[in-house]
């Protein structure tokens, strides 16, 4: 199956470096919002308590605001509602800041203030706490991960093309995971556990796709040598433009499915993946190859 019909050809060189401004304006604006505004660390990260409650159907209809207009009146003004599950279930999830120490009491402040709030006793079905040691050492091991992976994807790509080629591929990675976490500052979603597991698929799924096109750009070198190295690279990109094209689209497709079918429990994750999958299209075309072709033109003996 053919999405593109071959011999075409797209200047994608021809557009990269201004791209690549785009790009680095992007991940500048990025880095300065995370400075700015932070991330808003979900429990695994900053520590706290999570509480699930069940709404007696004698409440009437609620959603998140109502019950978090009911938390805020009983005390807890920083408590992050979501709910849990399909609607009928009237169920919801209640982030706490607060420590296992002050857990039980507390946690018995939020129930009954919410139950007083409501005019209906509340049930409780779920209480998980995550210490600020803990929830420090995640991350901690989150951002090593990262670091890691970065790391160890630089040396195969050197070792698998060469030298040349790793640069490309792992700040195309960084690109990724910068643009895909500046969307959660951006929008104040909670970072947690699920989105640091959807932001190492993302550098899984962008790799892979990096390596077609450069497996690709490798051959035609071969054939052609590196005098014409923008022409080459571009008609390489071309080539591979069906293959990318479709494995992008597969993989939307059931990231969508996830994210509209899937419920809350995975919502972060699914969200995350569409905007890694979408952002690791376009950096591997743009980005990856783009530094490729700059670190050629000034390493190649003339």
């Amino acid at each position: 199956m053919e999405l593109v019909r071959p011999g075409t050809q797209i200047n994608f060189v021809g557009q990269s470096r201004r791209f690549s401004v785009v790009s680095a304006a992007v991940c500048a604006a990025v880095l300065l919002l995370m400075l700015v505004r932070g991330f808003n660390l979900g429990i695994d990260f900053a520590g706290g308590t999570l509480v699930q409650v069940g709404i007696p159907e004698a409440v009437g209809t609620v959603d998140e605001g109502r019950v978090r207009s009911a938390a805020s009146d009983a005390g807890f003004p920083d408590a992050v509602v979501m709910r849990f599950g399909a609607e009928e279930e009237r169920a919801f999830l209640i982030s706490l800041p607060i420590s296992e120490e002050e857990r039980r009491n507390l946690t018995v402040a939020v129930v009954n203030g919410l139950s007083e709030a409501l005019g209906q006793k509340v049930e409780v079905q779920r209480i998980e706490s995550i210490g600020p040691r803990v929830g420090g050492e995640l991350r901690q091991a989150g951002i090593g991960a990262l670091l890691l992976s970065w790391a160890l994807i630089l040396i195969y790509i050197w070792f698998r093309f060469d030298l040349r080629y790793a640069p490309g591929a792992v700040v195309a990675l960084i690109h990724d995971v910068l643009i895909t976490a500046g969307v959660f500052v951006l929008l104040g979603f909670e970072f947690n556990l699920q989105v640091l597991a959807a932001l190492l698929v993302v550098i899984g799924y962008s790799l892979n796709d990096t390596i077609v096109i450069y497996d690709r750009i490798r051959e035609n070198f071969e054939l052609r040598g590196t005098t014409h190295i923008e022409e080459v690279v571009n008609q390489s990109i071309n080539q591979t433009l069906s293959r990318t094209l479709l494995t992008s689209l597969t993989t939307l497709a059931v990231v969508v499915s996830l994210l509209t079918l899937g419920g809350p429990v995975i919502r972060d994750f699914a969200f995350a993946l569409l905007i890694g999958v979408a952002i690791g299209t376009y950096s591997t075309i743009y980005v990856a190859s783009a530094m490729l072709i700059w670190l050629e033109r000034r390493f190649t003996p003339a």
